[in-house]
């Protein structure tokens, strides 16, 4: 085969009775045999690299056969066995055939490729945009200067990491003799620089994609001139200014992303033009105002991402006529209820998220025939009645969050037994009644908290991994069920209540004991929290409670760990080494204390993100949650790094408060907005270093534990409800 001519012909018969015969030449002298030994740079041509498979092929269609005479003959008589053998034969030498003429078709491919050049004017291009981002080529294309070779022209994966930056090229022009660039990815690669005017000159591109890097300065009006896009992808950048009206000029767009930047202003109605669209990606852009009504001519959507911007009005009911839709995300927007009761139309969703909505409650109605659920989260929606009766029929669902509503009724006991429920919240609701009295294994995360359920608990509460039930009316006796430190936190507060023991709590959050430079003892706070843990000290002193799952996430951690140094005005860098994260509500209490006036301080530092005066793509990260002391809201949208004027610096607030009943609260919770996916997926929510309260009276009771403090560690607790004339004076410093 070294010096041969290869000659196939293959005949396709499809459907519509059309016969298409394929021939393809290919001289394949000059270059060595298979078993001679090649250089490197021959390997890497392209022409050898096809003659080394179907060299491979040969290989295969010889040792195959052989194997499938034997499994084939196994079990036959001998008169069936040369049958077997020979109709074997055939089929195999039809695949041998199949694949020597895909190799010889992909081998005239790229020796005609190699033969074309690229246009001049779009090189020209691609230098000039490649210097102002301060880039070049990568080794697999770019070939002794020609931009459409290699990687660009033979078939190598477009988004494997070593191909970027990459283009890809068409070289079937002018009778094969020009190439054009059809493709171009400029990926995490930290580039600066605006969004350049060269890109014009790529008059074939259809492909787009420069996401995760340092782009700056507005979207330019002529971008709306690039109407062969078919994908623009320009998210984790630092664009700004408002969306050009023009953008709705790209009418075979069927991508569209353009979030986690700081554009500003509102949606063109003029998008609604791109009725070919099937994603939209849109969270944390900057843009707010509300979805324009011509959106409703986007029929083909699939895929609506747009949390963390400031839209606001109603959610649409036109989006109930997206029936395409499978994926749609409003979390931390400025919507007003109800949702939309059309959205019952919406039977091919799969993810379904929405949250934080303001003024008018909606009931579950809507979802009664979205069956094909696999992820619900309607948290902090204003979800008012009680669970569907039939929800037992949503045996696709995996994740159900309802928390932080005002549902009612009763747990229907389908609940627990579904085939494919993972993970289910129900916190902060109204539910009433027992448990359950059965749980499929499957079901390993649960948060019933702040509730009014009540009665004795199951015996399966003591073999799930996650498990929250603070906050309700549960019976505990000898005779009962009881899990550590879960009595002390039922509605009633029984622990310590009227008989206070201390007068102040100090804590090193995710880290160990600590003794600060304001000589306070932080104590450790290390447990194994998860989605849906709390853990009381064995002293009864204080607590701690998470609840929450990450989104897109793949194993998580509620604990931040950094050996960078903390800078700020009289702080312990240590203390900043741990820091404790919440993807949804963390809280810390104070148990058993005296009543009357405390000092609480709470000290942060943002220790995930870069900073913003490296302009990369992993400092356009933001961090925004709320904070609660004794059920009141003190501070709205509180950004760390905002405060501290920057990352790795430490910010002290402290808050005056009082404490009546026995107890203090505090309590960090997101609200659905910063970013989600800086510098990976599921890096938002609450994050909190150090907690320190102490009276501001002298006390009257000793403050020294009954027993070594330990952890009474049980996976539960969210928080405790705030009685009525709790007392919360806000002073930060």
């Amino acid at each position: 085969m070294s010096c041969a001519e290869l000659q196939i012909s293959l005949l396709v018969t499809f459907q519509t009775k059309l016969v298409v015969q394929v021939v393809i030449m290919a001289q394949i002298r000059n270059y060595p045999s298979g078993a001679k030994k090649r250089t490197q740079k021959q390997k890497k041509d392209p022409l050898v690299q096809l003659q080394l498979q179907a060299g491979y092929l040969r290989k295969y269609f010889n040792a195959h056969s052989e194997q499938v005479h034997e499994n084939e003959t196994e079990n036959v008589n001998e008169n069936e066995t040369e049958n077997v053998k020979n109709s074997c034969g055939q089929e195999c030498k039809k695949v041998f055939l199949f694949g020597l003429c895909f190799v010889g078709y992909s081998w005239f491919q790229v020796s005609t490729a190699q033969n074309a050049t690229t246009d001049p004017s779009e090189v020209r291009a691609l230098n000039s945009i490649f210097s102002q981002w301060d880039t070049q080529a990568v080794a697999l294309w770019n070939i002794s200067g020609e931009p459409c070779s290699g990687s660009a022209i033979n078939g190598t994966e477009f988004e494997s990491p070593p191909n970027n930056p990459a283009i890809i090229c068409d070289c079937t022009y002018d009778s094969g003799t020009t190439c054009h660039i059809t493709k171009l990815r400029v990926y995490a690669l930290n580039k600066r620089g605006v969004f350049a005017k060269e890109l014009l000159a790529l008059r074939y591109l259809t492909f787009l994609k420069i996401d995760q890097n340092y782009f700056t300065g507005p979207l330019p009006a002529w971008i709306g001139n690039m109407t062969a896009l078919t994908l623009l992808s320009i998210a984790h950048n630092a664009f700004s200014g408002p969306i050009p009206k023009e953008l709705g000029n790209l009418k075979d767009l069927n991508m569209l992303s353009f979030g986690i930047n700081n554009f500003s202003g509102t949606l063109p109605p003029e998008l609604g033009n791109l009725v070919k669209l099937q994603q939209l990606y849109i969270n944390s852009c900057g843009l707010g105002g509300e979805i324009p009504s011509t959106f409703a001519n986007l029929r083909n959507m699939q895929v609506l991402w747009a949390s963390d911007s400031p839209f606001s009005g109603r959610i649409p009911d036109f989006i109930g006529n997206w029936t395409k839709i499978n994926s749609l995300r409003f979390q931390g927007n400025s919507f007003r209820g109800p949702i939309p009761t059309s959205f019952s139309q919406l039977t091919a969703l799969n993810s379904l998220r929405i949250g934080d909505i303001c003024n008018v409650s909606s009931s579950l109605d809507f979802i009664k025939n979205l069956k094909n659920l696999t992820d619900l989260a309607l948290r902090n929606a204003l979800i008012t009645g009680s669970i569907p009766s039939d929800i037992g029929e949503y045996q696709s669902l995996q994740i159900l969050d309802l928390s932080f509503n005002n549902l009612t009724g009763q747990l229907p006991g389908v609940l627990f037994n579904m085939s494919s429920l993972t993970y289910l919240f129900l916190g902060n609701n109204s539910l009433q009644g027992a448990l359950p009295s059965q749980k499929s294994d499957i079901l390993h995360t649960i948060d019933l908290s702040y509730n009014y359920l009540s009665g004795s608990l199951p015996p399966w509460v003591t073999s799930i991994s996650q498990l929250n039930l603070v906050v309700n009316n549960f019976t505990f006796d000898s005779s009962n069920i009881n899990l550590p430190g879960l009595n002390c936190l039922q509605r009633n507060f029984p622990c310590n209540r009227n008989t206070p023991k201390y007068a102040k709590f100090s804590i090193n959050c995710g880290g160990l004991e600590l003794r600060g430079s304001d000589d306070i003892l932080y104590e450790t706070e290390d447990s194994a929290i998860g989605p849906a843990t709390f853990n009381v000290t064995s002293s009864e002193k204080w607590a701690v409670s998470n609840v929450g799952l990450f989104a897109d996430r793949k194993n998580p951690s509620f604990v931040v760990n950094t050996l960078a140094q903390v800078t700020g005005t009289d702080v312990t860098p240590e203390l900043f080494q741990t820091s404790r994260l919440s993807p949804g509500s963390l809280r810390y209490y104070g148990l058993g204390l005296e009543n009357g006036p405390y000092t609480v301080k709470l000290q942060f530092a943002e220790t995930v993100y870069d900073d913003r005066a490296l302009q990369t793509w992993q400092s356009l990260g933001r961090r925004m949650f709320d904070i609660y002391i004794q059920g009141n809201l003190v501070l709205k949208d509180f950004d760390i790094s905002k405060e501290a004027g920057g990352v790795l610096r430490a910010v002290v607030k402290t808050f005056s408060v009082n404490v009546s009943e026995n107890y203090l609260e505090i309590h960090l919770f997101w609200a659905g907005k910063g970013t989600c996916c800086t510098p990976d997926q599921g890096h938002y929510g609450p994050l909190i270093a150090a907690v320190h309260a102490a009276s501001d009276f002298t006390p009257t009771v000793s403050g020294v534990p009954p027993t070594t403090v330990g952890m009474k560690s049980r996976i539960g607790l969210m928080g405790i409800l705030v009685p009525v004339g709790v007392l919360v004076l806000l002073v930060i410093i």
